[in-house]
């Protein structure tokens, strides 16, 4: 199956806590970073989702937020640091690639933020995603 998604990062689920309704999924992704998705059970059990299964975590480029360092006093801790390589900037939106360990991610965020965060290539920047925007697929 193909996807409109860009950004999907192959790991492996190191823990599956389940919830009322929903559950959070802890991936340990390729390059060693760990995230959180947040899914429903129903999900969890369709994909047969438990610690050692392949995945790859799906976030929209839309739903990637950059920072120019690590955030505390926040509720989002998928925060994965990283070097932008490319900045594509239009009218009012702009498409930054961020490099991170075994794989890239990109963002899509307003042009005034890029020119707020002063990005360019080569900038430090910490990717943050939302545990309930990060979706999960099998293999």
């Amino acid at each position: 199956m193909s996807l409109s998604i860009r950004n999907q990062i192959a790991g492996t689920v190191v823990a599956v806590t389940p919830g009322e309704v929903m559950a959070a999924v802890r991936v340990r992704l390729e390059g060693g970073q760990e995230i959180t998705a947040a899914i429903t059970l129903d999900a969890v059990s369709e994909l047969g989702l438990a610690a050692g299964s392949a995945v790859r975590a799906l976030v929209k480029s839309t739903e990637v937020a950059l920072a120019t360092a690590a955030v505390e006093g926040l509720s989002i801790r998928n925060q994965i640091p990283g070097t932008v390589t490319d900045v594509a900037a239009g009218g009012a939106m702009a498409s930054v690639k961020v490099a991170v360990v075994g794989a890239e991610l990109t963002a899509v965020i307003t042009r005034d933020a890029v020119a707020d965060l002063g990005l360019v290539a080569g900038s430090s920047v910490v990717a943050l995603m939302k545990s309930t925007e990060v979706s999960l697929a099998t293999a």
